[in-house]
């Protein structure tokens, strides 16, 4: 079969298509033909060699793929051959397949395509954690997104409101606001302005009554998670997921003494291997809020494996509306 191998870590492009051999379940694995598999900004990180759990190389990279199951392990009782899942790996997703244990596989739903599962993937579940579990989020909350245009934000958007949050979402641009406000945002703040640091709180104050906000989902961090700690409300929660804008923030503790507030960190990749059943539950309740048409969804932009590289630049360039996405098969 055809695969994204690293033997080295560099920039996109330094791993190769190679040619591998079809691998075998274990006892407890599914092997799966790989549909489609997301190519995310996490994927360039690993491959840079700069991500905190870094496999042995050589070795294949893709989280999240999605497809059919083709074989099962003489142990395997979760699923048969010609299911159809979605299977949460860290590694081996850049490929025409790939062998996962059946505890981090799940059953797609009928009217759940495959490029809608990979698009979900590492995007509704971390916003899912990142509001319920981490955020401990309840109806009547007001809850900031921050980068509510990317994948994870847009989920944290969708989430919310179904949760019956007041959702503000954070945009880089107001050219942007629209697609924020059609997935559910109530209101929009521009993180454009020019004093963030004042204006960012202002913009919160003014659609909040002043109270500021219940729970901050940051995938950014860098200058933007500094102002926006200065909007949260007494007893506040803010959920750090990411550093996509690049400098990992400091803070001074004594500001949480405060106003009661708690920052926490979330790990999603921690939960799969402590938790399965939680991140089962997590799951199961996203694939429903799916079917009833609750959420759905954002834009995806498809790329033949070949070309991940592009895929990958394409993303760090911002070049690419939504979800990008790898088609082994094309």
């Amino acid at each position: 079969m055809k695969a994204v191998v690293v033997r080295e870590f560099g920039a996109p492009g330094l791993a190769r298509i190679e040619e591998v051999a079809l691998p075998a379940p274990g006892p407890t694995e599914v092997l799966l033909r790989v549909e489609v598999v997301p190519a995310n900004y996490v994927d360039t990180v690993v491959l840079a060699g700069r991500y905190q759990f870094l496999p042995e190389r050589p070795f294949i990279p893709g989280k999240g793929p999605a497809g059919t199951v083709i074989a099962v392990g003489e142990a395997a009782t979760r699923f048969n051959v010609g299911d159809r899942i979605l299977a949460m790996v860290e590694t081996g997703g850049y490929a025409e397949a790939v062998c996962v244990d059946e505890e981090q596989c799940y059953a797609l739903p009928d009217s759940l395509s495959f490029d809608a599962a990979a698009s979900i993937s590492l995007a509704f579940d971390t916003a899912w954690f990142a509001l319920h579990e981490r955020g401990r989020l309840k109806a009547g909350d007001a809850v900031l997104v921050l980068g509510a245009t990317g994948a994870v934000g847009n989920a944290s958007v969708q989430l919310a409101k179904a949760a019956g949050a007041k959702v503000i979402a954070a945009v880089s641009s107001p050219s942007k606001s629209g697609s924020v406000v059609a997935v559910g945002a109530d209101h929009v703040i521009d993180l454009s302005v020019p004093d963030l640091r004042n204006g960012l709180r202002e913009q919160v104050y003014a659609v909040t009554g002043g109270n500021g906000v219940d729970v901050v989902v940051d995938p950014l961090g860098g200058d933007i998670f500094d102002a926006a700690i200065r909007a949260v409300a007494w007893r506040g929660r803010v959920v750090i997921v990411g550093f996509a804008a690049g400098r990992i923030p400091t803070l001074s503790t004594n500001y949480l003494m405060l106003k009661n507030i708690e920052v926490s960190g979330l790990q999603i990749s921690d939960y799969r291997k402590r938790t399965p059943d939680l991140v089962r539950k997590c799951f199961e309740d996203v694939f429903d809020l799916h079917v009833r048409g609750v959420i759905k969804e954002g834009p995806s932009q498809a790329y033949p494996l070949k070309d991940y590289a592009r895929a990958l630049d394409d993303l760090l360039g911002r070049r690419v509306s939504g979800r990008a996405l790898l088609k082994p098969g094309s």
